[in-house]
């Protein structure tokens, strides 16, 4: 468990008035035991380094002394040179890296023949025949009559009383409702708003809430509450009665009022037109949404692997502004933080510091002046509509990473009541808030299961969900003291069990996916660290963690890329726009922490973390590998990141990912190399294209490629900037997106969004993303490179789930890796009739082809003949092989 801090309302204070006497103080009280020894570890490894001082340090400067005095220096030479005389030079592999579990140094192993060799296998894969696709209309068909109650989601409906009479209600403000029409053409349509699953706001024509009154009447009201949420219930005879929410009792009217009763009025509904609208974005993207024709053949469409969708609740649920959804609509989900609304946006530091801006505009619908933007990371961009408008836009796969930083929740001096900072009660926050918002989105769409959003726990169930039009969404995890495992000079929070335990726990939560450190070195595993003004800000954040500053030195990569982070030893100039992960350093300069002792002195340019893997780093990897888990090795060390990959490549493990550019060029090859998958920081859409041309060269011929983004929205990380509308290739409104559909731009109330002047202000306008993606391509190399950029990310959702089935055990397809072919008899046997397609699967393992309602395996070859198609009938089993030639 993480050491809980002592008085930490009065530490933050100390800290906001930035008063010279209390900076030690301060921090010593935001850190109570952690600094102090107070709380011991329980972890395998209590020994501190041999350079360490011996006693007792008692306060932040006795420590970074401490620290500078064990870093020693770093000649000219590259030699390093400790306090107590010992060194060791970086150009020996033997003395390279003592400290932790990893080898040599780290370099791309990818020679240019080998890369040359590696474009041609991934172009050889794009010739492979298509799947079948269609479209599906998911919309629930909106009947004259509600079937149930769920139908009634967005819907425009009239209430009849059993005598006939029809519900209407008073003009003026306040005036109530009754049964007061005999005609249907009198009564009183109403918008039924979901709130939730059968529970709904009855919106009038007046753009006002019909509501309970204090008097046990009925009233109309200005705004919602649950005064004006109405839970449906149908009766046997097809009629409707609706319970208030807030005071469950039933609404009954009569020809000249209304109450609430029991059992009340039993209405019936038929749907009507001339509703008002209740507020809402557009989508703004026509067609219906592409989909397979089989559950289990091979999948189409975009792959965002790391994104914060929930990150509303991280850093004490109060520095990050809006929500994705809200019982009461956009309105409501995307309004600006209240510390934000309190000043009129003028005194708002940890948006300042992010975006460079003074003061913003704190109104949001309908106007969206100044947020969302890419640069503003105080504020959300993954409102519901938004989302949808990505998945509409061809989007099938979404890794929703829960994230906390407990440290710097912990100097972030404002945070909603009963919030803590420890990072494993705030992950399992936002994994009730992903719940919470899949049943939102179902209730929108007409009932349960009936939404986009789908969290998946199996890669069947996400190819299954995907070919059925709809959104995969996996769960995983980003944190930078995951399991309780941070560390005091050296000393472990956490042991084995614990993590176990733990482990245990996310699995069944649904949690696939994982980093094991993020902005801290932890009892896992050092970090890559920050560089520039950040940089200086978190590596003061990992001095309050662990008691200790990174333990940076130079190294020499022959690749001159494969190293951490590069380090200042003083605050430079604010860098120009936010960079990936800034919010993190400005919280900490905004908290007025960078008042602590000075950094050590860091050697020069450029630099590893010696911290590497530990023992329980190992232990961690071992575990999520026996549960069939996806490994994330971003933000590790580049020693530590090797470690993982030697002990990966050890047990032959092929779920390893990295989701967004936080890992080194050494480490792409060998995770493509192990059948890993890589999806690179979105970001800009020029550097995103040459990202895509420089990863084709390290793609592994045995495995099926894909690729895919990790937009880090949300807070951690600046979106795509707009290239401008002056450019010579500008997107062009509407254009043809993913699976033939219309894109036109996005209309959030007055705001019309345009890629060329907004970039990516929120993620509703990733599709417009990809086409600025595909005019770069064309301009570069003409529309085949364009086709052939559109086609690999295209199958980004596939190559992922491919790499999530070989972490679950199945073996790699037998076509591109000849040594796995089974004789036919072999693949008889497994493929037997009324053998399903897991069952195939398990036994045969990938096949090379999955078209629509087959599966096809290369075997040994016989007369000639040596690929065998499996056929699936309707039930998903075995009706049929056959023996055929190379198509």
């Amino acid at each position: 468990m993480r050491p809980a801090p002592t008085d930490q309302r009065s530490a933050r204070l100390h800290v906001l008035l930035a008063l010279v006497t209390a900076v030690v103080t301060a921090a010593t009280l935001l850190n109570g035991p952690r600094l102090l020894g107070g709380e011991a570890g329980v972890g395998d490894s209590t020994a501190t380094p041999a350079d360490r001082t011996g006693g007792a340090i008692h306060d932040l400067a006795d420590q970074s002394e401490a620290y500078a005095a064990g870093l020693g220096t770093t000649d000219v030479e590259g030699v390093h040179t400790h306090a107590d005389g010992s060194s060791h030079d970086h150009a020996d592999p033997a003395t390279r890296n003592d400290v932790s579990r990893s080898g040599e140094a780290a370099t791309d192993p990818t020679t240019p023949e080998q890369a040359t060799a590696n474009r041609a296998s991934v172009e050889e894969g794009r010739a492979a025949p298509e799947p079948a696709t269609t479209t599906v209309d998911l919309e629930r068909p909106r009947l004259p009559v509600p079937e149930d109650v769920w139908a009634m989601a967005r819907g425009c409906y009239t209430l009849q009383a059993p005598d006939g009479r029809y519900v209407v209600t008073g003009t003026s403000r306040g005036t109530g409702v009754s049964a007061g029409a005999t005609r249907p053409s009198d009564a009183t349509p109403f918008r039924f708003q979901a709130t939730d699953l059968g529970v709904y706001l009855l919106y009038t024509l007046e753009e006002r809430f019909t509501a309970a009154a204090t008097n046990g009447g009925v009233r109309i009201a200005d705004a919602p509450s649950q005064q004006a949420e109405w839970v449906a219930e149908r009766g046997t005879d097809g009629r409707f009665t609706f319970a208030n929410l807030a005071l469950d009792r039933r609404l009954a009217v009569t020809p000249t009022g209304a109450t609430l009763t029991d059992p009340g009025t039993r209405f019936a509904l038929r749907t009507a037109t001339g509703c008002a609208t209740y507020p809402e974005a557009e989508v703004n993207i026509d067609g219906d949404p592409l989909a397979g024709v089989t559950p289990y053949q091979e999948v189409r469409g975009y792959i965002d692997a790391h994104t914060h969708g929930m990150a509303f609740e991280f850093l004490g649920g109060a520095a990050h502004c809006g929500r994705p959804w809200h019982r009461y609509g956009i309105a409501y989900a995307t309004r600006d933080c209240p510390d934000h609304e309190a000043t009129l946006g003028i005194a708002t530091p940890l948006e300042t510091v992010l975006s460079g801006r003074p003061t913003h505009d704190t109104t949001g619908w309908p106007t969206y002046r100044d947020f969302p933007a890419p640069d503003s990371l105080t504020h959300g961009g993954t409102y519901m509509t938004w989302m949808e408008r990505n998945w509409r836009g061809g989007q099938r796969v979404l890794v929703n990473l829960l994230v906390e930083n407990g440290q710097l929740c912990e100097i972030y001096p404002i945070r909603k009541p009963g919030y803590n900072c420890d990072d494993m009660d705030t992950i399992r926050r936002q994994a009730q808030r992903m719940v919470e918002f899949e049943r939102y989105v179902d209730a929108q769409h007409g009932g349960p299961g009936r939404g986009w959003y789908r969290i998946v726990r199996t890669p069947a169930e996400a190819r299954a969900v995907i070919n059925g039009g709809r959104l995969a969404v996996v769960m995983g995890i980003e944190t930078s003291v995951p399991f309780g495992c941070s560390m005091t000079l050296d000393v472990p929070h956490c042991d084995t069990a614990a993590i176990d335990a733990q482990l245990d726990e996310m699995y069944a939560l649904g949690v696939r996916q994982m980093e094991i450190v993020n902005k801290f070195d932890n009892a896992l595993s050092g970090v890559a660290g920050d560089e520039g003004a950040i940089g200086v800000a978190v590596n003061l954040g990992n001095f309050l963690e662990t008691g200790t500053f990174w333990n940076m030195e130079h190294c020499e990569p022959a690749d001159g890329e494969s190293a951490d982070r590069t380090q200042s030893t003083a605050l430079p100039p604010q860098a120009d726009g936010p960079q990936q992960d800034a919010i993190f350093g400005a919280v900490l300069e905004v908290s007025g922490l960078l008042n602590l002792p000075a950094l050590p002195l860091y050697p020069s340019p450029l630099h590893c973390n010696r911290r590497g893997l530990t023992e329980l780093g190992a232990h961690l990897v071992d575990a999520m590998a026996d549960r069939g888990m996806l490994i994330d090795p971003d933000h590790m060390s580049v020693v530590g990141r090797s470690a993982l990959l030697d002990q990966l490549e050890e047990r032959a493990y092929p779920g390893v990912l990295s989701s967004h550019s936080w890992s080194t060029p050494d480490a792409y090859p060998r995770i493509y190399a192990l059948g890993g998958f890589v999806a690179p920081y979105a970001g800009d859409s020029v550097g995103f294209y040459e990202k895509w041309q420089r990863h084709l060269g390290w793609a592994d011929p045995r495995f099926y490629f894909g690729f895919g983004y990790g937009a880090d929205i949300n807070g951690l990380g600046a979106q795509g900037n707009p290239r401008g509308a002056d450019v010579d290739n500008p997107v062009t409104y509407p254009f043809t997106g993913f699976g033939g559909s219309v894109v036109d731009q996005q209309v959030s109330g007055e705001r019309v969004y345009d890629l060329n002047v907004d970039g990516v202000a929120h993620y509703g306008l990733y599709p417009d993303w990809i086409e600025d993606l595909r005019l770069i391509a064309t301009a570069d190399a003409g529309p085949a490179q364009a086709a052939a950029l559109m086609e690999d990310l295209a199958r980004g959702p596939e190559a992922y789930l491919q790499t999530w089935e070989r972490a679950t055990g199945i073996a790699p397809d037998s076509c591109r890796n000849p040594e796995l072919r089974l004789s036919v008899p072999e693949l008889l046997n497994v493929a037997h009739r009324g053998a399903s397609t897991q069952q195939v699967l398990e036994g045969a393992g990938q096949p090379y082809l999955r078209p629509g309602t087959s599966y096809v395996y290369c075997t040994e070859p016989v007369r000639g003949l040596d690929r065998v198609r499996v056929t699936f009938g309707p039930d998903g089993r075995v009706v049929a092989t056959q023996q055929v030639r190379e198509s």
